[in-house]
């Protein structure tokens, strides 16, 4: 009976199902949803710009006078000279991961040191005016050096240097290579006070204290290898405050006697070189003398050697000749009176006497007559 109802009724379509009402839990958890999908791709674009600020961060420029050097985990990057980056934009990780340690070389660098320079402040080293002299210096604020001959004196100085290529001895040898530059110095200074004389140090031999204050200095730079070329060395050398007019006094003295001492080697060398001169052309005189006197007896040696056949022909004739040209010579320009004596008897040569150039009368000076017989 059931099968035959089931044909005789036909199934009845059902209804479709409404869906279900939305809850309200449902809707929060959307908009929760939806807020999540925006945060996190707002976290995405954020996460994007820092990455591309923390790349960009590594970009790094090196100056002109500078090269660099990247430490990578704290290794350099590149071995020796090739480590080495020149002037120009590179790139590094940023830190902590690379480090940039930069190199000034080619820059002049500047030290100032006061390891002997007794107290003072600004305003006194801008007026140029020392401390009041004390009655004893306080080491626990006052600098100063001893000398070769025991003696006190302040002492300070500058030192200007560069960085020697490549610089990797300077960056990475000392912790603080500025400090061992300057203890460097410190030491030359000390060291130079100690080998001079005082006086020398402060008057007589300046240049020479500053040099070897230089030469104590390059001789540490090279022995500890610090990598540095010295540029100028400046020293100031002052004596105690208190006895400061003391070592004016004998730099006026050493003042004064070096000004007489040069003017007495300006007129010795003044007379030396008079007394040369005259030395010389009394030489120079004597010499054309002689050359002219030599030259005079060589032409009387010749002349004398061509008459020498006239006289060996007839001896009385050339005497006479020689005799007649003497007496013309003789009485060309004289005022004389001429006597001819006859050829005496007896073979004798007539003698003959001649006064020339007779003095003459003085004239007669007429005496004034006298006021009475006038």
């Amino acid at each position: 009976m059931s099968d035959s109802t089931d044909i005789l009724d036909p199934p009845r379509k059902s209804a479709p199902e409404s869906p279900p009402p939305e809850l309200p839990e449902d809707v929060g958890s959307q908009a929760l949803s939806e807020a999540l999908k925006s945060s996190f791709a707002i976290v995405k674009i954020v996460l994007i710009i820092m990455v591309l600020v923390f790349l960009g961060s590594g970009f790094f420029i090196v100056g002109t006078q500078e090269k660099a050097i990247i430490l990578r985990l704290g290794k350099p990057v590149g071995k020796d000279e090739k480590a080495l980056l020149g002037p120009g934009a590179h790139w590094a990780f940023p830190y902590p991961i690379d480090e940039v340690v930069r190199i000034p070389v080619g820059q002049v660098q500047t030290i100032r040191t006061a390891v002997g320079w007794y107290q003072t402040s600004a305003a006194m080293e801008a007026a140029g005016t020392p401390p009041l002299p004390q009655e004893s210096l306080n080491p626990a604020v006052d600098g100063y050096a001893l000398t070769g001959d025991g003696n006190i004196m302040h002492v300070r100085g500058t030192l200007r240097y560069r960085i020697a290529e490549p610089g990797l001895q300077f960056a990475f040898n000392f912790a603080n290579a500025s400090n061992t530059v300057l203890n460097a110095f410190n030491n030359a200074l000390i060291y130079a006070s100690a080998s001079y004389r005082v006086d020398d140090a402060l008057t007589r031999d300046v240049s020479g204290f500053r040099e070897r204050v230089r030469t104590r200095l390059e001789a540490t730079i090279a022995r500890d290898k610090l990598g540095i070329l010295v540029d100028q060395v400046g020293v100031d050398r002052a004596p105690p405050v208190k006895l400061a007019p003391v070592f004016v006094a004998v730099s006026e003295a050493e003042a004064k006697r070096g000004k007489e001492l040069d003017e007495a080697r300006s007129y010795a060398s003044e007379i030396v070189n008079r007394a040369k001169g005259e030395a010389a052309i009394r030489v120079a005189t004597g010499q054309s003398d002689k050359t002219r006197r030599v030259e005079f007896v060589a032409a009387e040696a010749r002349r004398f050697s061509g008459l020498l056949p006239e006289y060996e022909k007839n001896p009385e004739l050339f005497r006479r000749m020689r005799q007649l040209e003497t007496l013309q010579r003789i009485f060309t320009n004289a005022q004389v009176e001429k006597i001819m004596l006859p050829t005496s008897s007896g073979g004798k040569p007539p003698e003959i006497r001649v006064q020339i150039e007779r003095e003459r009368e003085k004239p007669r000076t007429v005496q004034p007559q006298k006021a009475e017989e006038h």
